[in-house]
């Protein structure tokens, strides 16, 4: 496949007070929530300033792929667009067209098979070429899910042997218990993901798999752990997966579990979900049920992630077999889909 630039594609998030409620009208267009329901999150923002976290991560996660390609020789910009906030991706398709490029490869930063991991994202692309008036001129190719590339995988494999070395020192005998948390989405959409694989789709059997990869290589075996959720939203009446992380440390805690590590193996970087829904609200109902809880580090920028993620670069660059193409569960490798807003005419 012929490719001219790299699309880091993101959600996006506020960078100040005055953006929180317009970012979050944005995140839930289309579905009538009134501003002061917005504000039951927006506190979340508010206190740390009206700045997610995010932007800064895409930002630095930018520059070590500019890094990483120049290192390899790959002449290959960067542009970076965001779903709900700027910079947007029609900046991001207008910038890149002005510069003479016409195909562009695009890196999303959600590891997992989802509709708003993949499928909202294709949706959004196809939007903004059409707002640009750009569709026919650029064609953009998403990566395949990268759930089990090496690269993902190995920033969680250190960090939870990390984090089982800290609960030994700090917490020596206590039973251990390993917490696995990835964003909720309801139950209906995860079987929709992949109805094959399961009740939960393909979005729970890639986290479980991974699970079970990252624990094979990082604790000793035996050691139990959970797949569990955080995050849930929308109306009480539709089911969502299950359980929320802070269920399933009450009952952990009653059990007799007295330490946990908290792996946020769904999300790419320390955003605001993992800063907030994990950092303050789960640390705080362990803390109260006096557990040790250790959360190990996102993916962000370690050197093996970004050097993994230019390795899908040029995997697809060279059109690799899948018999080729690196994958540590028997679910992958994950396949490529179509290209959106081709210029041969094909648009997904």
């Amino acid at each position: 496949m012929k490719v001219d630039a790299i699309l880091l594609a993101g959600f996006g998030g506020p960078e100040g007070q005055d953006d929180v409620i317009p970012f979050l009208r944005n995140v839930t267009r289309g579905r009538g929530v009134p501003d002061e329901r917005l504000e039951a999150v927006a506190h979340h923002y508010r206190a740390r300033g009206g700045v997610s976290p995010i932007n800064g991560q895409n930002r630095a996660l930018k520059a070590a792929l500019e890094a990483e390609l120049a290192r390899r020789g790959l002449d290959l910009p960067v542009y970076w667009g965001n779903r709900n906030w700027a910079p947007y991706f029609t900046d991001a398709l207008t910038e890149a067209r002005a510069a003479g490029h016409r195909r562009l490869l695009a890196l999303v930063t959600s590891a997992y098979t989802s509709y708003s991991g993949v499928g909202q994202y294709l949706e959004d692309f196809a939007g903004a070429l059409d707002e640009t008036h750009l569709a026919g001129e650029l064609e953009i190719a998403k990566l395949r899910e990268f759930f089990d590339h090496p690269g993902f995988v190995a920033p969680f494999v250190d960090g939870v042997a990390a984090a089982l070395a800290r609960v030994a020192r700090e917490r020596p005998g206590a039973p251990t218990h390993v917490l696995f948390v990835t964003h909720s989405v309801p139950t209906a959409a995860a079987l929709a993901s992949g109805p094959e694989h399961g009740p939960g789709g393909a979005y729970v059997a890639q986290h479980r798999a991974v699970a079970e990869v990252v624990m094979r290589q990082s604790a000793p075996e035996g050691t139990p752990w959970s797949l569990v959720y955080q995050s849930r939203s929308g109306s009480p009446s539709v089911p969502w997966l299950e359980p929320d992380v802070n269920d399933a440390l009450d009952e952990l805690a009653g059990r007799g579990v007295g330490a946990v590590v908290v792996v946020p193996i769904g999300f790419v970087s320390d955003h605001m979900e993992v800063v907030w829904d994990l950092d303050t609200e789960a640390t705080t109902t362990a803390e109260r049920h006096g557990m040790l809880a250790v959360r190990v580090p996102t993916p962000g920028v370690h050197p093996a992630f970004v050097a993994g993620l230019v390795d899908l670069v040029v995997e697809r660059l060279g059109d690799v077999p899948d018999e080729r193409r690196p994958h540590l569960t028997p679910l992958g490798p994950w396949p490529d889909l179509p290209p959106v807003g081709s210029v041969a005419g094909v648009v997904r």
